[in-house]
Order: structure tokens, then sequence, then C-alpha cells
């Protein structure tokens, strides 16, 4: 959206929790994701190289693939 029309902005409720005990438990909640999200990218990046060295070992022929049955020819 290129520009914001605050006449319609400015009739939006905006609902603050009030409760220091709700503020907290909002928190938690969004560091817990906070701590998932970092571990699946750390996940995510080791995947990536390992996926990275195996084909690079299959590219050196290092590593060779095993034939299977659906081979043509």
């Amino acid at each position: 959206m290129p520009r914001t029309d605050w006449n319609v902005v400015k009739n939006f409720l905006v609902y603050i929790p009030t409760s220091l005990k709700e503020q907290t438990a909002i928190a938690a909640v969004l560091s817990d994701m906070d701590a998932e999200i970092a571990a699946l990218e750390a996940r995510r990046a080791k995947v990536q190289a390992l996926k990275q060295g195996m084909m690079q070992e299959l590219l050196t022929g290092k590593t060779r693939l095993a034939p299977t049955g659906d081979q043509h020819g």
C-alpha cells in the first residue's frame, strides 16, 4: 500500500494487555517462539552444509551412488 489514509487508521482499536501477568505471559510465548525459530534456522544451516558437502563428494567422484533397479538401458 503506497500511502496510508490516517482517517482510517485512527479508527482502529488496539488492545493493550493491562495486567503485568498477561504481558509476562505474552512475552514468554514470544521468547519461546524466537528460540524455536533460532533452533530451526540452525538446523536448516546444518542440513544445507551437509547437503553441500554430499554434493561436493558426488561431483568429485569421492562418493558414488549405488545403481538402482529403475535404470534404463
